[in-house]
């Protein structure tokens, strides 16, 4: 079953999320439009079994400075959480990025 891709285009959005990672792990996606590497890793993110919310960072720069702020953690793209209570309980970036371990992280209770 291929990922429920939802676009995060707003502050708003992202908060909204952010709170809901108290109930239920969230994964967040910082994507490039313009970088080879962001679209392989896209490519791939895309068959995970769940929601995969998209931070699109040419055109959401609002948010994706947002994420950097808010989490701590430097920005890069593509870039990639899966956040619980608030913070990240998986990061990583560019190749690093494990579709598999961020769909572990996701089922975990």
């Amino acid at each position: 079953m291929p990922a429920n891709i939802i676009r995060v285009d707003t502050v708003e959005k992202l908060d909204r999320l952010i709170e809901a990672s108290h109930h239920k792990p969230i994964f967040l996606f910082k994507h490039s439009n313009s970088c080879g590497i962001s679209a392989d890793i896209f490519e791939q993110v895309g068959a995970i079994n769940g929601d995969v919310h998209v931070i699109i960072v040419q055109q959401d720069r609002p948010v994706s400075n947002a994420v950097t702020d808010v989490l701590g953690v430097r920005h890069a793209s593509p870039q990639a959480f899966v956040l619980k209570a608030g913070r990240p309980t998986y990061h990583a970036t560019h190749y690093g990025i494990n579709p598999t371990e961020i769909e572990n992280k996701l089922n975990e209770i």
